[in-house]
């Protein structure tokens, strides 16, 4: 049974060798692009349920793929980045992007990746929903959470923070994300706000909640799973 077409965008033959076999495995079918064109081509004709994007395509910008690719589809992507491309993660999750995962990269994890996201995708949350999370749950129009049945102390920004995460959980949200979310544009650079918070957030959440908030250095903050 195919669970989804998974779109591979690489110029790297190697990396089609290893990831159709694997994603066939796995029960998705693999389709692929070796050019930012036909990877907009294929967006649009085949309709896939995610995209896995390298960045630097012989053709197109992968930057200017994946804005190309935002202005008709809402196809949860995720970036295939070099260890050194952290600026180019920044604003390719900035830009639209669901993840990224850093090569060379562990079959098991893009596969889990892949799964969070296909989830995320199925899923709809009304903007008057309760979300319920791992022992926590958090209404959305209220400033109200509680955790594990108990409620939780929260002030209105710790409270639009956490809901901003769960909202997302599985995805890499940028520093740039969440200070535009919770303070406006203009306070974007101040990244030392945001480290304050989520270290408040942590101490509320208790040790199985906030071992599941990660740091991802130099980038933002995920929500696990």
């Amino acid at each position: 049974m195919i669970s989804g077409r998974i779109l591979v965008v690489d110029d790297e033959p190697q990396i089609h060798r290893f990831l159709g076999p694997a994603l066939s495995a796995a029960g998705y079918e693999p389709l692929r692009a070796e050019r930012g064109d036909d990877a907009l081509r294929q967006a649009a004709s085949a309709a896939p349920d995610l995209v896995l994007l390298d960045l630097g395509l012989p053709d197109i910008e992968g930057q200017e793929v994946l804005r190309r690719l935002r202005a008709f589809s809402e196809v949860p992507v995720i970036i295939l980045s070099a260890r050194d491309q952290e600026a180019q993660k920044i604003t390719a999750l900035d830009s639209g992007a669901d993840d990224y995962v850093e090569k060379p990269f562990a079959l098991g994890e893009l596969l889990a990746r892949i799964r969070t996201a296909l989830r995320r995708k199925g899923q709809t949350q009304p903007a008057t929903q309760q979300l319920d999370f791992n022992g926590l749950r958090i209404n959305a129009t209220a400033a109200k959470a509680e955790l594990n049945g108990a409620p939780l102390a929260l002030t209105k920004r710790e409270h639009a923070l956490l809901l901003l995460l769960v909202r997302n959980h599985g995805r890499v949200l940028t520093h740039r994300q969440l200070l535009t979310a919770l303070w406006g544009p203009a306070h974007t650079e101040d990244v030392a706000y945001l480290r304050v918070y989520i270290g408040q957030l942590r101490k509320k959440l208790g040790d199985t909640l906030s071992a599941k908030l990660k740091t991802e250095p130099g980038v933002g903050y995920r929500l696990e799973e």
